[in-house]
C-alpha cells in the first residue's frame, strides 16, 4: 500500500479542505511524515509572494532528500501557480479545490494531469473528526464577493456561495457528540453567509450556540461592515468567544479607498469603541507599503491606528498580485520600499503587542476558560476566552481538557499558570 502525506499551507480553511481530502482516501496510508511518502499532496496558499516562495522551497526541501516523491496540488495556489510548475515538472498533477471527491483517481494516475475544475462548487460531505486537534474547524461558505484591489483569493475561490444551513448544523451535531467543544468557523469570506440565500450569519451562530455539547464558537475573519443587526443579537451569548477578528486592511480612509474597501474609517473606529466597550479582544488583519502610502498618509494612519486599541494582529507587507488593480497602481503611484514597510510592519506590531499585555493586566481579575491544547517543553498550552495563549504548568496530564483558572501571572510574553 502506498503512503501519502498532506502538507497544508494557507488558512483555516485549507485546514478544513485537507481533513476533507483525507475523508474521501482509500486503499492508501495516509503517514505524519513527508520522507515516508511516496506521494504528497500540497494544499497551497497563494495570498502573498511569500505564499508562493514557501511552496517551491517546501517542495524543493523534500526533493533533497527523496527525489523520487510524487508532488500533488490542491489549494488556491493550483490556479494560480499550479500550471507554472507542472510545466516546469516541480510537481506532478494539479487539481482544484472542487475536485476533491476524486483524489483516488488523481492517485492512480500515472502520467502528468492539470484538473482545475469549476470554481462554484459547493462541498457536500461533512467532517465528524479531526486527528490531532483538540477543536473542530467547519466550513460554512466558500468564496468572495469583494473586490479589493490587492487580493487574487476571488479569482482563484470563485464568488461566494453559502453551504447549506441544515448540513452546517448536522455537523456540528455530530462534532458535539464526538466531544469537540469548541468549533471553529471557517470559510473564504465568512461574514456574507447567507447573503445567496435569505440568511444571516448571525442567525446560523445562534443556531449552533444552541446545539448541546459546543462550549465556544471561535470566528476566522470577518468584514466591520458585516456585523449587522443579527450578529449585534448575539454578542453577550456566553458560547461566543470574546475575540473578534475584524479585517480593516487600513486606518486611512485614503488607503481603504485605493484598496477599494468596503468599510469606512468613522464607521470602523465606532464599530471597535463600541465592541471594546463590551470587553472583547479585538484583532485584525493589516497591509502596509500598499502603493500610495505616502509618508504623510503614514503618519495619519499610524495615528488612527492607535485609537482602535487592538489587541491581536496578522499584519503583512503588501505583495503584488498579476492581475489585480494594485498592480496598476505601482505603476501610477510607485512602490513604497521594503526597508520601509519593515518599519512600518514594526511600528504597528509594538503598539499591538503593548495594547494586549494592558488588556490582559487589565482583566486578571477574570476567571479564564481554557481549552488545553497540547504540552511543548515544560508547559502545557491552550488559549482563554480572549484567544490569548496560556502556558500552564503542572504534573498532571491535561491535554485536551477545560480548564478555569481563577490565579495566573501576567508578563508582557505570556500569562503563566500552575495547578
Amino acid at each position: 500500500m502506498k503512503k501519502i502525506y498532506f502538507k497544508t499551507f494557507g488558512c483555516r480553511t485549507n485546514i478544513y479542505d485537507t481533513e476533507l481530502l483525507k475523508s474521501y482516501v482509500k486503499d492508501y496510508e495516509i503517514v505524519n511524515d513527508e520522507l515516508l511518502a511516496d506521494i504528497i499532496i500540497i494544499n497551497s496558499c497563494t495570498v502573498t509572494n511569500g505564499a508562493d516562495s514557501g511552496l517551491r522551497h517546501y517542495i524543493n526541501q523534500v526533493k533533497s532528500h527523496n527525489k523520487q516523491t510524487k508532488f500533488m496540488l490542491t489549494g488556491c495556489g493550483a490556479v494560480s501557480r499550479g500550471k507554472e510548475l507542472l510545466d516546469k515538472s516541480e510537481i506532478f498533477g494539479v487539481f482544484g479545490a472542487g475536485q476533491k471527491s476524486k483524489i483516488n483517481e488523481f492517485l492512480k494516475e500515472e502520467k502528468s494531469f492539470y484538473d482545475i475544475g469549476e470554481l462554484n462548487f459547493k462541498d457536500k460531505k461533512i467532517i465528524s473528526n479531526y486527528q490531532n486537534h483538540t477543536k473542530a474547524f467547519v466550513k460554512v461558505q466558500e468564496g468572495c464577493n469583494f473586490a479589493c484591489s490587492y487580493c487574487i483569493i476571488p479569482s482563484v475561490r470563485g464568488k461566494s456561495r453559502s453551504l447549506d444551513q441544515n448540513d452546517i448544523i448536522n455537523q456540528v451535531k455530530i462534532l458535539a457528540q464526538n466531544g469537540y467543544n469548541e468549533i471553529v468557523i471557517t470559510g473564504t469570506n465568512i461574514g456574507s453567509y447567507g447573503e445567496d440565500i435569505g440568511l444571516s450569519f448571525g442567525g446560523l451562530l445562534a443556531k449552533l450556540g444552541a446545539i448541546n455539547g459546543i462550549k465556544r464558537i471561535r470566528l476566522g475573519s470577518i468584514e466591520p461592515v458585516q456585523v449587522d443587526d443579527a450578529f449585534l443579537e448575539i454578542l453577550d451569548e456566553p458560547w461566543l468567544e470574546r475575540h473578534l477578528h475584524l479585517a480593516l486592511q487600513h486606518t486611512s480612509q485614503k488607503m481603504l479607498t485605493l484598496m477599494r474597501r468596503r468599510n469606512k474609517l468613522k464607521k470602523d473606529l465606532e464599530l471597535f469603541e463600541f465592541l471594546n466597550d463590551k470587553g472583547f479582544a479585538l484583532g485584525t488583519d493589516f497591509i502596509v507599503g500598499h502603493p500610495g502610502e505616502s509618508d504623510e498618509v503614514w503618519v495619519e494612519a499610524l495615528e488612527n491606528f492607535k485609537k482602535f486599541n487592538l489587541t491581536h494582529l496578522h499584519a503583512f507587507i503588501y505583495s503584488k498580485r498579476d492581475g489585480t488593480h494594485s498592480v496598476e497602481l505601482s505603476k501610477r503611484l510607485g512602490d513604497i520600499s521594503g526597508d520601509i514597510s519593515k518599519v512600518r510592519l514594526n511600528e504597528i506590531k509594538s503598539i499591538v503587542a503593548q495594547n494586549n499585555y494592558e488588556f490582559r493586566k487589565s482583566h486578571a481579575n477574570l476567571p479564564l476558560e481554557v481549552l488545553v491544547e497540547q504540552k511543548k517543553g515544560e508547559f502545557y498550552e491552550g488559549y482563554d476566552q480572549f484567544f490569548n495563549k496560556v502556558l500552564i504548568k503542572t504534573d498532571k496530564d491535561i491535554a485536551k481538557s477545560w480548564l478555569v483558572l481563577d490565579e495566573y501571572e501576567v508578563d508582557f510574553e505570556n500569562t503563566k499558570a500552575k495547578i
